[in-house]
């Protein structure tokens, strides 16, 4: 084990994968379900497949650059604001380095550390690193763990991919007579097992997450077919 240890012990860099892997299960799980609903509102319209994959596949491309560009917009605000946070540090540290110095004791002070303890603490780490000491206390930042906007954008285009795909091979590759059936079903699988990984990360009850999902997905499927018939059978 290195002897030299970072001033949040690795926690920061363990959530920050900890929310990509969230990120891209509810990636996922928006792939799945608005392709499903997608590709069977117009399985209810029309039993042609052609109809039925262009719809996939549209709404497959135009939901990964959706999320993709969402992803990339959301995480350079997120850093953009990161960064002036740091830069604030930095000027007050510049400008008046005792007052930060008591200020950071004073932190350490507050978690239960003795007076003398925490102010010697509060020193090795200034000489350390006094902006990544004072953003970690202060913020919960770590300098060098700021997502990367374009690694966010890209895994959360692929997440809905990857999603994506279930549904829309479920309704090409089914028999016409039970394609719906069978999409139904695979979706309802999937969303299931997305809600329970998701509720594994998130430690919560995976019975209650994997109920959310499925119902809902459930739901949003026999709107979106009924629309589909109702649509079919007026003919507009």
């Amino acid at each position: 084990m290195s002897d030299e240890l970072t001033v949040d012990g690795g926690h920061g860099r363990n959530a920050s994968r900890l929310n990509w892997l969230r990120a891209g299960v509810l990636g996922a799980n928006d792939g799945i379900i608005s392709t499903a609903g997608l590709v069977l509102g117009v399985a209810g319209a029309t039993s042609a497949i052609g109809p039925i994959l262009t719809a996939g596949i549209a709404g497959l491309v135009a939901g990964a650059v959706s999320m993709a560009l969402g992803e990339y917009v959301s995480v350079s605000s997120q850093r953009d604001a990161e960064r002036a946070l740091i830069a604030q540090e930095r000027t007050e540290l510049r400008d008046d380095p005792d007052g930060e110095l008591a200020e950071l004791t004073a932190i350490y002070r507050s978690k239960g550390i003795t007076p003398e303890t925490a102010r010697a603490v509060a020193l090795e780490l200034t000489a350390n690193d006094a902006v990544a000491a004072h953003l970690d206390a202060e913020l919960g930042l770590d300098p060098d763990a700021l997502t990367n906007p374009v690694h966010a954008a890209i895994s959360s285009g692929i997440a809905f991919t990857a999603g994506a795909i279930l549904p829309l091979a479920a309704v090409t590759l089914a028999p016409a007579s039970v394609r719906v059936a069978v999409t139904f079903v695979a979706v309802l699988v999937a969303l299931a097992l997305t809600g329970r990984i998701s509720a594994t990360l998130g430690g919560s009850g995976r019975r209650r997450a994997v109920l959310r999902l499925v119902v809902g997905g459930a739901l949003a499927m026999a709107v979106t077919y009924g629309i589909g018939q109702l649509v079919g059978i007026s003919g507009i």
